[in-house]
């Protein structure tokens, strides 16, 4: 019954294996390291010009993405995109990347970033209330940390899977072995619970929204102008423990500047069990909707280097 929702397009319980997950991954420390060691050391101009040469070499030598990189800008820009459009979408996601190095070394001096919606977190934050925070591979997460020079006090623990956590952790080894992140990993027994005490101290929780992980159920919505598919985990727990979830997205918007933008999705507070589904089908297409406006606005800010539009495939019962 739920592969054949998900084969119509309102299906809430397909499983899936994501078709991103199997690509190869690019780079290695060495050129993380590399990269910090220029970035560090000789500077921000210095590490920027470095990252035209990274650019270019993915332009020209990963097909694939590019293709997938067309549909998606031919989505969001609403024309056929030209080859400057495709390099200037892989050039935003270099240097988002490239100042994570910074920003996790707090060097806030050197970036030009923006506000917006602060009021929906610091209100939250001010009656000692956790929320979700919920994200996307849109421009910079990491620059959401900037909140907390607004929000003294303020914490941000990420929940993530533990591949993803091996990343983060390893490069922040290679910034300095001091730095220390607030990691949640996802897929354990007791991450729920460490979820739940995060929220219950009045932190908030990050997640990011636009991908399944896995064997994980979905949610079939209207995106750019066809059906795609956003997982429903992140939105399922927060119903769970009703929770707020507010939207954010850290837009990278060319040279040193950035824009962040914190909108309230949905309050699950009230929210019973018998009105779960519905409200988690609802908060999705909200979700949805609010990176589709982005995606509009700032085209050159969502990383996603693959066919986000096509159906997964399902897994049988038990085939996980």
């Amino acid at each position: 019954m739920a592969a054949e929702e998900a084969k119509t397009g309102t299906g809430t319980a397909a499983r899936v294996r994501p078709e991103w997950a199997a690509h190869r991954e690019r780079g290695t420390m060495t050129m993380l390291r590399a990269m910090t060691f220029i970035s560090l050391r000789l500077g921000r101009p210095a590490g920027r010009i470095v990252l035209h040469g990274i650019a270019a070499y993915f332009f020209l030598f990963a097909p694939t993405a590019r293709r997938h990189m067309r549909s998606y800008l031919r989505r969001a820009l609403r024309r056929e995109p030209s080859p400057l459009d495709r390099y200037r979408l892989i050039l935003s996601f270099a240097a988002t990347i490239h100042d994570r190095l910074y920003l996790m070394s707090e060097r806030y001096d050197l970036l030009d970033i923006s506000l917006e919606g602060v009021e929906v977190v610091a209100s939250r934050f001010e009656r000692g209330e956790g929320a979700f925070l919920m994200g996307a591979h849109m421009g910079s997460f990491e620059v959401t940390r900037a909140l907390g020079r607004h929000q003294p006090g303020l914490k941000v623990a990420m929940a993530m899977y533990e591949n993803n956590a091996r990343k983060i952790n390893a490069m922040l080894s290679a910034v300095d072995p001091r730095l220390v992140l607030d990691i949640i990993p996802l897929g354990t027994m007791d991450s729920m619970l460490q979820i739940r005490a995060r929220l219950d101290a009045g932190a908030f929780v990050g997640v990011l929204g636009d991908r399944t992980f896995g064997a994980e159920r979905f949610e079939r919505v209207e995106f750019l102008g066809a059906a795609a598919s956003f997982p429903t985990s992140a939105m399922r727990a927060a119903a769970m423990l009703r929770r707020p979830v507010i939207f954010m997205a850290g837009l990278y918007r060319g040279g040193n500047r950035y824009h962040v933008v914190f909108e309230e999705l949905i309050d699950f507070s009230t929210t019973t069990a018998a009105d779960r589904d519905a409200a988690v089908r609802l908060a999705i297409k909200s979700y949805a909707a609010a990176l589709e406006r982005h995606c509009r606005s700032d085209p050159y800010n969502w990383f996603n280097f693959f066919d986000f539009w096509r159906e997964p495939a399902t897994l049988a019962a038990g085939d996980v």
